[in-house]
């Protein structure tokens, strides 16, 4: 439930700035502005919700980060009921609840009076800002479930909003008879000059569209970026010269056994085809997609619904929604699920993004994201103080006329037009970065001057009569220089962020509408050797008067790039390799009799049977695992082949309790699509739950690996599901737990339906030390 809005806000200290988990944000010695120790605490919506599900984040251009959620309905207070809602933050650590986006009052009139409104997505579009979001019911086609993205635009990140009139796009009848999911929209402003709008669902699969110049109706055909069956809450990126497609895979809301995750695939357009680090596609029957987020054994499950965000350094974040497994509800048992959200450190390792370098969903106190600046510098008010001061022209405080209330920074050229240049006092860190909103000269240039002094350093201009955004480093008589051209919705006179790096060799500078791994132009050079040094930072105007807000410098944040270490498989302890009869310690539950053993085979013809929920009609074959950690192992060959519906056919490995308490590893068909599944079904009181992680991709012969340990501090027992497609390069997926006081077998099984007539032909189980 939403709770009292919290009172007295702090605003935390403007000269704050932090460290990064994994990697210390430090600054030089002789730089202004040491990093504090701000940590952040998942989930970061405790003080004012209980429940803030499919989180989207934004910096405004009044210099605050607002949260925008989806907040599950409550009994004792249907207004709320899926409504979307508003919190900010200065620091993602202190929140202030501002209220809801529509009211009953207030509802969009295209939609009717039992819609609901879903899964927000922000964005800063052409001076004002965009909340895209999922509407439930439409009055141009009445009746449940019609699903549409419609938009609201407001003058601050606060509102007041009114909506656009219609939706952006339309329900989209299925040939069934109802209607694809038409959900869970994501704006991307692409280099290549487009606006992009995905959405979609499990039911038809994730799209892609192009939108108007107003970013408000959808144009032209559609294209299918992501199959059915497999994913939904699409976020995309561009990053290093790719489209990232990242999406989150399972059901959001089973409540202790959800296993809701995050994928990625990635692309050279916009609108792809996807593929993932294997180069397998999103669009395939046997589905891909590389692992963002995974539940990984704490209290956090059904990790999921995301947004990226970069903070000031340049270290990306990962906001989204999870479930905490001892405290699923937000009511009753099998009512509301209770969703608050969290935030990660993203990471880009080897090429791909992973959240805190796979170690997954955290649990206790994080390096809260740097979200202000250093060098005495007020972030919100540039041209206050005395650390910046005038070298030419003249350096202003004015005010923002774009409707968020605050100063703003101006730099007004000399009354005989030369330049207007301000520098700032103290140098910035040898590795900086340097962020502010800013409004260009109309004809004219803005420059950044990092680590320059005389002719050496290096420069980025954003020049609006020659429509470009270029990088220059010079040393002595070498220069190094590169020009990006700026798309034609790139308005001089509307706020842009700006973000210059000088890091590791390299310079780079991005424009971006929303700051929200969008891009105007990016630009990235090679620096010459021993040019990043601390210097003062120079902003300059030609042409006219720029201003600047939001003005921060910092030591650009030091990347992870080693992965954290995942599990191997050491001694051998057991193997079965069915070359004859079953060795010792294995029992048959529930036998079949069509199921044989020999010529170096288990040989398992498929049948009507499974034993999720009550029926518990299928067999198993079953032995106890040794004491401490291990890793179990099957070469699984089993063809259910491509595109067709096989309902749920299916094979692999258990954990079990007992029949109603179990883990289960197969490749398995769900609908038209092959994944990977590592389900867990379990007893709540009498009600039997069941959920599911979703990985892969398959192919007809799969190794399948299940990793057990022992949480010391409880007891429980771990389990965490890998697959390989080739047996030696592994995808290690989401932890399951079990209780301590059981002691789970180990075995294999096979089922889910007999027709068409399949069979699963396993050629070994094997049991290894785990190291």
């Amino acid at each position: 439930m939403l709770r009292t809005p919290l009172i007295g806000l702090v605003t935390v200290a403007v000269s704050l700035a932090v460290s990064l988990a994994g990697s210390p944000a430090v600054a030089e010695p002789d730089a202004v502005g040491t990093p504090d120790d701000a940590t952040t605490q998942n989930p970061i919506s405790a003080s004012f919700s209980d429940t803030y599900a499919d989180p989207a984040v934004l910096r405004g251009k009044d210099g605050w980060w607002y949260l925008y959620a989806t907040s599950d309905p409550l009994h004792e207070a249907p207004s709320e009921f899926g409504l979307m809602h508003v919190a900010r933050s200065r620091d993602f650590v202190d929140w202030e609840y501002l209220g809801t986006v529509f009211d009953d009052a207030d509802r969009p009139e295209w939609t009717t009076d039992s819609s609901f409104y879903w899964a927000p997505d922000i964005r800063y579009v052409d001076g004002q800002y965009v909340l895209y979001y999922t509407a439930t019911d439409t009055v141009a086609e009445p009746g449940q479930w019609n699903y549409a993205i419609g938009a609201a635009t407001a003058p601050t990140p606060a509102g007041p909003w009114t909506d656009s009139g219609g939706p952006v796009v339309p329900p989209r009848p299925s040939p069934n008879g109802d209607y694809f999911n038409t959900i869970d929209p994501a704006l991307l402003a692409a280099s290549d000059g487009t606006r992009y709008l995905y959405f979609g669902g499990y039911h038809g699969g994730l799209w892609v569209t192009e939108l108007d110049e107003s970013g408000l109706r959808a144009v032209g055909e559609p294209t299918q970026v992501a199959r059915p069956d497999r994913y939904e809450g699409s976020f995309v990126v561009e990053h290093d010269g790719w489209y990232y497609l990242t999406a989150s895979s399972a059901n959001c809301c089973a409540g202790p056994v959800t296993g809701y995750s995050v994928y990625a695939g990635r692309s050279k357009s916009p609108l792809g085809p996807f593929v993932d680090h294997e180069g397998v596609s999103l669009l395939d029957s046997r589905v891909g997609g590389t692992q963002v987020l995974a539940q990984n054994g704490n209290r956090w499950i059904g990790v999921g619904h995301h947004a990226i965000v970069t903070d000031v350094s340049g270290q990306d974040y990962i906001v989204y929604h999870a479930i905490d497994r001892n405290e699923a509800w937000l009511d009753d048992p099998g009512g509301v699920n209770r969703r608050p959200t969290l935030i990660d450190r993203l990471d880009w390792i080897d090429g791909w993004p992973v959240t805190r370098a796979g170690a997954g969903p955290s649990d206790t106190p994080q390096p809260a994201p740097v979200t202000a600046g250093g060098l005495d510098i007020v972030s919100d008010d540039p041209a206050s103080g005395s650390a910046l001061r005038a070298v030419a022209g003249a350096w202003e405080a004015g005010t923002d006329d774009d409707g968020d209330a605050g100063a703003v920074g101006r730099l007004i050229p000399s009354a005989d037009g030369g330049d207007a240049v301000v520098r700032s006092r103290a140098s910035a860190p040898r590795e900086s970065r340097i962020e502010a909103d800013v409004r260009v000269p109309a004809g004219g240039q803005l420059t950044v001057d990092a680590a320059r002094a005389g002719t050496t350093g290096v420069q980025v201009t954003v020049d609006d009569a020659a429509r470009t955004l270029t990088v220059e480093a010079t040393l002595g008589s070498r220069t190094v220089r590169d020009t990006a051209s700026l798309p034609s919705r790139f308005d001089a006179g509307t706020w842009t962020s700006l973000a210059v790096e000088v890091r590791s060799g390299r310079a780079t500078a991005r424009l971006a509408e929303s700051r929200l791994g969008d891009a105007d132009a990016s630009v990235e050079i090679e620096l010459p050797n021993g040019l990043a040094r601390p210097r003062p930072v120079q902003l300059t105007a030609s042409g006219g008067e720029a201003q600047v807000d939001n003005l921060t410098v910092v030591a650009a944040s030091r990347p992870v790039t080693e992965p954290v270490t995942e599990p191997s498989a050491g001694d051998l302890l057991f193997s079965e390799e069915f070359d004859g009869a079953l060795g010792e310690g294995w029992d048959w539950l529930r036998p079949s009799s069509s199921v044989s053993v020999g010529d170096g085979v288990l040989t398992w013809p498929l049948e009507s049977v499974d034993i999720v929920g009550s029926a518990n009609t299928g067999p198993l074959l079953l032995r106890t695992p040794p004491e401490g950690d291990w890793i179990a192992e099957t070469k699984l060959h089993l063809d259910l082949g491509t595109g067709t519906i096989r309902n749920y056919q299916q094979a692999g490995m258990i954990v079990r309790d007992d029949d109603d308490n179990f883990l289960r590893l197969g490749d398995v068909a769900i609908w038209s699509s092959r994944q990977i599944e590592f389900g867990k079904e379990l007893d709540e009181n009498g009600t039997l739950r069941w959920g599911a992680h979703l990985g892969g991709p398959v192919a007809e012969t799969m190794w399948l690996r299940i990793h057990h340990t022992v949480d010391p501090s409880t007891g429980e027992h771990l389990y965490r599901s890998a697959s390989s497609r080739d047996g030696s390069t592994w995808r290690w997926g989401a932890t399951w737990t079990m209780p301590a006081d059981t002691s789970p077998a180990v075995g294999l099984y096979a089922g889910g339906g007999a027709t068409p007539a399949t069979v699963a032909t396993f050629d070994w189980f094997r049991l290894y030390e785990a190291r």
